[in-house]
C-alpha cells in the first residue's frame, strides 16, 4: 500500500485536501480498511520531505492533480442519469490508459471505482479545482467530461445539465462551454458555435475568432501538466482547425 500512495504523493498537489482528499480517503478507504484523507496527507509530508521540498505553492497544479480532479468528476457526470454504463467505464480507463499507460491507469481505476461509490458535492470539488488550477486546464477538464458522456453513444439531457452546472462552478462562461460542447455533436451550425461565432460573420470575423480560438486552445497552455495530456488538448486543438476548415468552406474563403 506504501507504493500506492507514494505514487499518489508524487503526483498530487492541492488535492490531497478538501473534498477531494476526502473523496480520495473514502476510495481508498473502500479496499484498505481504516484508511482515511490523513492517512493522504501524512504520505504527502513524507514525500515533500524526501524530495527536499515542504510546501509546492497554493496555485501549482501537478499532473496528479489534474488526474485526480478527472476522476472526481468524472464519477459525477456518469452518475447523472441514475445509472452508471459500462461503456462510460471503459471510456474513462481507456483514455486514462491512453494518457498515463496500464499501470498508472489502473491504480487510477482503482480509486475511481471507490469514488463512485461517495456522493460528492460538484460545487464544493469545483470551488477547490478553480481556486488553483489555471482556465486552460479546466476547460480542458470539460472537454473530457464531454467525452465520457459521449461515450455509450449519445449524451442525455440529465448529463448535459451536470456538465453545465459543473462549467458554472468552474467559471467557464456559456460560450466556452458551448464551444466545447459543440466539438461533441455532429449539427449543421457545430462549425461555427466552435469557433463562437454565427454564420452571419463575415471573413475577416471568421479569420479574428479562429486566431482567437487557436491562443485560447493551444496545446502549449497545458505543458505545465505533462506530456500525458497533451492529446486530448490535440484533440480539442484539431476540433477548431476542423471547424474552421469547414467555415472557410462554406464561405467559398
Amino acid at each position: 500500500m506504501g507504493n500506492f500512495t507514494k505514487w499518489l504523493g508524487a503526483g498530487l498537489g492541492f488535492t490531497f485536501g478538501g473534498p477531494i482528499g476526502a473523496a480520495l480517503g473514502f476510495a481508498i478507504g473502500s479496499f484498505v480498511g481504516g484508511f482515511s484523507e490523513a492517512d493522504l496527507t501524512e504520505e504527502q509530508r513524507e514525500y515533500q520531505q524526501s524530495a527536499g521540498s515542504s510546501s509546492r505553492g497554493g496555485a501549482d497544479t501537478q499532473s496528479g492533480d489534474f488526474e485526480m480532479s478527472l476522476l472526481v468528476l468524472a464519477s459525477i457526470v456518469i452518475k447523472a442519469d441514475g445509472r452508471i454504463d459500462q461503456k462510460e467505464l471503459d471510456f474513462v480507463r481507456a483514455q486514462f490508459t491512453g494518457m498515463y499507460g496500464k499501470e498508472r491507469a489502473n491504480s487510477a481505476f482503482k480509486l475511481f471505482k471507490g469514488i463512485v461509490k461517495k456522493e460528492i458535492s460538484a460545487r464544493q470539488v469545483c470551488m477547490q479545482i478553480r481556486s488553483h488550477m489555471p482556465h486552460a486546464s479546466r476547460l480542458q477538464l470539460l472537454h473530457f467530461l464531454f467525452g465520457i458522456a459521449k461515450a455509450d453513444g449519445f449524451v442525455t439531457e440529465s448529463e448535459v445539465e451536470e456538465i453545465r452546472k459543473i462549467a458554472g462552478y468552474l467559471y467557464i462562461n456559456d460560450r466556452d462551454y458551448t464551444s466545447i460542447k459543440a466539438m461533441f455533436y455532429d449539427e449543421s451550425d457545430n462549425a461555427y458555435k466552435i469557433l463562437e461565432i454565427t454564420k452571419s460573420a463575415s471573413t475577416d470575423e471568421v479569420k479574428k475568432a479562429y486566431r482567437k480560438m487557436v491562443k485560447k486552445y493551444h496545446p502549449d497552455k497545458l505543458v505545465g501538466l505533462g506530456k500525458e495530456h497533451l492529446k486530448g488538448a490535440n484533440e480539442k486543438f484539431q476540433s477548431i482547425q476542423e471547424a474552421y476548415d469547414r467555415v472557410k468552406k462554406e464561405k467559398g474563403m
